[in-house]
């Protein structure tokens, strides 16, 4: 870990404050790249209310949205971010096999039309730095305008979260070993 982590007692008001906006919130803790975020507690502060709306309050259900997270945490061999939402998309029902395949960078087959499009769209993102119209036209026929714009939301949040995570060196838990070679 390249950033020493400051405990709450540590914390400028500005700093306390933001943390305990998002110990508040729906993920009931702060997440690990606010801690690093805390250093500019303005960024801190509106990057963690984003990812709270992406992550609970968008038109996906978890399985869904899980799915442009583990994407965009295997584009960037995010290791904490991997663990992190591994867990999550199980929890939310994703095949585990689907996940397999995307930390082997193999296509998943899904079962959900929705699914293909969302992994679709956000490897387009990643690997083509953008969506082709034909992409494009379907995906919005599919997941509507909402729904690209989410999706695009989701990959570039977390694509913040993987390198916050990358740069400053989050280590997995004790005893966890990383899923990403």
């Amino acid at each position: 870990m390249r950033l020493k982590l400051l405990s709450p007692g540590e914390m400028n008001p500005e700093q306390k404050e933001t943390y305990d906006e998002s110990i508040a919130g729906k993920r009931g803790a702060a997440p690990a790249p606010m801690m690093a975020w805390l250093n500019s507690p303005q960024m801190a502060k509106h990057a963690t209310r984003l990812g709270e709306q992406l992550r609970f309050n968008t038109i996906f259900p978890a399985k869904l949205s899980e799915i442009a997270i583990l994407v965009t945490a295997r584009h960037w061999t995010s290791h904490y971010e991997w663990f992190a939402h591994k867990r999550l998309a199980l929890k939310g029902g994703m095949d585990p096999k689907i996940i397999d395949d995307i930390r082997d960078r193999r296509t998943p087959t899904f079962d959900d039309p929705k699914g293909q499009m969302i992994y679709d769209v956000a490897k387009s993102l990643h690997e083509g730095h953008g969506v082709s119209k034909p992409l494009y036209d379907a995906a919005v026929e599919l997941l509507t305008v909402r729904g690209v714009t989410e999706v695009i939301g989701l990959c570039g949040y977390y694509t913040m979260v993987s390198m916050t995570l990358n740069t400053f060196e989050f280590g997995l838990p004790d005893g966890e070993v990383s899923d990403l070679a």
